[in-house]
């Protein structure tokens, strides 16, 4: 005996090593995949979600005046972790994926168990767990179990619990019924929805693009720019667009004409432009609450320059021998004709009118003294400039000054800014997050509107013909309504007797 235990294989260094590196690995393995390592990893990234709504950040307007009213230590710290630019973090990326990762470790962890329970649960199950269901009821019939059987399941039936099985076990027969099996299911397509979500996000940080244009009526440009910040410093990089802008129109809705161009007297922007690419020109409109997509990018109104510029002017024109004016309306970069013949153009405008270049700084959009430049061409003639002032300088000598036979004056203009500003975005995930969330709100949907209902009756026949029933039945959530619909079918059997 002693030798047989002394020659009996003993387990090896490295047998046991792998046993060990086995058992770490399963229980690595078991907390990636629990449900409660999910659930911080969605806490940690609504919190990096939350942070990025409290720190603007570097793609949204006004972020290098957010910027510049930070302190020298807030500016490192935040450059440093990435929190101006959070959404393309490599941590939140990496939740993303990790998450992801639980997620489907999750589900093929717990798919079979489930599948196990739902589609092989027995007909047949004891007495004593039938009495500890949520709903249950003992009852006693003076029927035959062939006729109370046919009661029950057609009871069943009209509870809409169609799906019937029986099952004899000894002097037994078990009867169930049951509805909404597939819920048991519903938490899968969750997942998926949840996968396409984060599919989308990751296509869109991996792939997509932000910037902005700014469109200046008459101008062409392919360059959207973006701003980048690193550390403590704010840079702007440019990106090249695979079409050409070009605006035709810039327009701005006041609320009191008056007033002066700031967004608290505007109700809305308007940006007309062409887009050429090798496809040919196509016209597109933006305005404050309409983008505009096209392949793949989408156009917004971001903001405006606050130099006051005149989308429209109306100008008297009062001949120098005399007689009455004559009023034209000038659109931008327009011309208009007098009567005899004599062309006037819209060359410039300017907010606060000086004689001399203007100050591409100055904030113009009170207006506090407009005036216009003209381009005039009489019959035969060549071009010269004119001027047509407002009221403030009427009287000045360049404004009695006729030119080509006659002097100008502004009467009314429609104010406009210099330019607007288009944010663009390029998002090639989004359409996979609107599918993605659609599939969410409609698995959520089923999934809580719904639930899987199991009913079971245990028929067996006593003495003098009589027939006893052992009902039992529970429901995968909405109990109350499953509660009351056992006790309505429960009382159904009762009063059949």
């Amino acid at each position: 005996m002693a030798i047989a235990e002394q020659t009996a294989p003993q387990p090896t260094l490295s047998t046991a090593s792998k046993r060990a590196s086995r058992k770490i690995i399963e229980r690595f393995i078991d907390f990636i995949s629990s449900v409660r390592f999910g659930v911080t990893l969605l806490i940690l990234l609504a919190a990096a979600c939350m942070t990025g709504m409290l720190i603007m950040q570097q793609n949204v307007s006004g972020f290098d005046r957010y910027f510049a009213e930070l302190t020298p230590s807030q500016r490192l710290v935040y450059g440093y972790l990435g929190l101006f630019d959070i959404y393309h973090a490599w941590y939140f990326n990496a939740l993303l994926a990790v998450l992801s990762l639980n997620i489907v470790l999750a589900s093929i962890d717990r798919f079979p168990k489930t599948w196990a329970s739902v589609m092989k649960a027995k007909t047949a199950v004891p007495l004593r767990w039938l009495r500890e269901q949520s709903a249950t009821e003992e009852i006693e019939l003076e029927s035959s179990v062939d006729d109370v059987s046919q009661r029950i399941e057609s009871g069943m039936k009209d509870a809409g619990w169609k799906r019937i099985e029986r099952e004899m076990r000894g002097e037994t027969l078990y009867i169930k019924g049951e509805s909404g099996r597939w819920n048991r299911f519903s938490a899968y397509p969750v997942h998926i929805a949840l996968l396409t979500i984060f599919l989308g996000g990751f296509l869109t940080a991996q792939l997509g693009s932000t910037g902005q244009v700014p469109l200046k009526p008459g101008k062409t440009t392919d360059i959207m720019s973006d701003t980048v910040a690193t550390l403590d410093r704010v840079n702007e990089v440019t990106m090249r667009l695979p079409f050409t802008l070009q605006a035709t129109d810039i327009q701005q809705n006041l609320i009191k004409r008056d007033g002066s161009l700031s967004a608290m007297n505007t109700i809305d922007w308007i940006t007309r432009f062409t887009i050429t690419d090798e496809t040919g020109t196509h016209e597109a409109m933006v305005q404050m609450n309409r983008p505009y997509d096209y392949r793949g990018y989408r156009f917004f109104q971001s903001s405006f320059t606050p130099i006051g510029r005149a989308r429209i002017i109306t100008v008297a024109a009062r001949p120098a021998v005399g007689g009455e004016p004559e009023l034209v309306t000038i659109p931008r970069n327009g011309s208009a004709r007098l009567t005899d013949g004599t062309t006037v153009g819209f060359a410039e405008f300017r907010g606060n009118f000086r004689i001399g270049k203007e100050d591409p700084n100055e904030d113009t959009s009170e207006y506090p003294n407009p005036g216009a430049v003209l381009s005039v061409t009489p019959p035969n003639g060549s071009a010269v400039t004119a001027y047509a002032f407002g009221p403030k300088m009427a009287d000045i000598p360049a404004a009695k000054n006729p030119i080509g036979g006659y002097t100008y004056q502004l009467t009314d203009f429609e104010k406009a800014a210099d330019q607007h500003i288009l944010s663009v975005q390029r998002d090639p995930g989004a359409t996979v997050v609107y599918v993605g969330f659609v599939l969410l709100f409609l698995t959520l949907a089923a999934t809580f509107l719904f639930s899987h209902q199991q009913v079971w009756a245990a028929v067996s026949s006593g003495e003098s013909g009589r027939t006893f029933l052992v009902l039992g039945g529970n429901a995968s959530r909405n109990a109350n309504s499953f509660n009351e619909k056992f006790a309505r079918f429960a009382g159904q059997l009762r009063n059949s007797r």
